[in-house]
């Protein structure tokens, strides 16, 4: 058995948000006083008194395992779309293990955070993990960011390969400068917490972005970690050119990236060009070698992209049906999107046949596999779903 419950606030006030929360969550678990929660996720927009909300939850549900994330927006089956808002997502289950793990220092020494982090929830489990859900540090207070792809190479490694690995980046509202990462009762700053999964758990997940590759397929000649040099021989800036003419690199034109002869890539948003280089720096790795192909933006596609991602979610289920669903949509969908950003929650709820608990956020980048039982990949600008359940 699998029980979820959701509470959601947009009071800009940290304690009536959080109190207002707290009631719904304890008001729609009235009927299990025999299995407690024993896990909860927490997405929380960048303003709030986070100690706070952490201290009023801790004081209701003081032996849950907790992590959380500041975001860029929240979504839940409570108030939909919000930006501004508090929204928490509660586990109970007698056949499901999920327990927490931490790990520090996730932009100097990512593979060692993930392996703590990972070694910290496995100590706690009589079972073998089945699934990670990450939600590590991207922007630090001194501006700098850590590397989604080495975070995700030591979740890996810990983790061994097969293991799926579905989750977001904190966020800060588009600011860039510091984003929050919760763990239990602690706001921190540069670290990695991590919910794994074991046991009678059931789950599925799909990714949508809705950017259409154009033009002819071409290969990265040179690279360096996220710095981008040189495709088919020349530089970056130039390649771009090609389609863009004046116009600078923007979030609009990522490059889609393939891994072998699979026809399903990930994202990669150009972030700054220096000009006398040729260079493009990327919000993520650019591997040498790899395969690329210019995108072409249009706001319909994208949104389009949402229902593309819960039905193949839904089709993957290995169960009847889902007793949660999660959601991971990036923050520069959102801010492409402009006002109609809402409507991505709005097409999950049309598509579902039922009321099932929702909750998810807009993140810094995005974790979750491509294929079904496939390895596991850092996107950008992709909206990914993930469905929770028993059998």
């Amino acid at each position: 058995m699998l029980k979820v419950v959701v509470g959601h606030s947009d009071d800009p006030d940290s304690q009536a948000a959080i109190e207002e929360v707290l009631a719904k969550c304890v008001h729609d678990l009235s009927d299990l006083t025999d299995i407690p929660p024993q896990a909860a996720m927490l997405f929380a927009a960048i303003d709030f008194d986070h100690a706070l909300i952490l201290q009023k939850i801790s004081a209701v549900f003081p032996e849950i395992d907790l992590i959380g994330c500041t975001t860029d927006g929240e979504m839940s089956s409570i108030l939909g779309f919000q930006q501004d808002s508090l929204t928490l997502i509660l586990f109970c289950s007698d056949t499901v293990e999920i327990h927490a793990g931490l790990g520090y220092e996730a932009k100097a020494n990512p593979l060692n955070a993930a392996q703590e982090a990972v070694q910290k929830a496995k100590e706690k489990c009589d079972k073998p993990a089945q699934l990670c859900i990450p939600l590590p540090a991207s922007y630090l207070a001194d501006g700098s960011t850590t590397n989604g792809g080495l975070i995700l190479e030591g979740l890996k490694s810990a983790l061994g390969s097969d293991i799926p690995i579905v989750g977001g980046a904190a966020g800060d509202q588009f600011r860039f400068q510091t984003t929050y990462q919760f763990f239990q009762n602690e706001v921190l700053t540069d670290s990695l917490p991590i919910l794994i999964f074991a046991g009678d758990i059931l789950f599925s997940y799909g990714t949508a972005c809705g950017w259409e590759p154009m033009g002819r397929k071409s290969v990265i000649t040179k690279s360096q970690g996220t710095v981008l040099y040189e495709i088919d021989g020349v530089s970056a800036l130039e390649f771009y050119q090609r389609y863009l003419g004046d116009r600078t690199p923007t979030a609009e034109n990522p490059l889609a990236v393939y891994e072998g002869d699979s026809d399903r890539y990930y994202m990669r948003v150009p972030n700054t060009f220096d000009p006398q280089t040729g260079s493009i720096n990327f919000l993520g790795d650019v591997p040498e070698q790899a395969i690329v192909q210019m995108t072409d933006f249009n706001r319909e596609e994208i949104l389009c992209s949402v229902k593309s991602s819960l039905q193949t979610a839904l089709a993957r289920y290995p169960g009847t049906e889902p007793d949660a669903i999660l959601l991971f949509s990036c923050c520069c969908r959102r801010w492409l999107l402009g006002t109609k950003a809402k409507e991505e929650y709005q097409m999950i709820k049309t598509e579902l046949a039922k009321d099932i608990p929702i909750c998810g956020f807009y993140t810094y980048g995005e974790f979750a596999p491509l294929e079904s039982q496939g390895s596991t990949y850092y996107h950008q600008e992709t909206f990914v779903t993930l469905l929770l359940g028993t059998k």
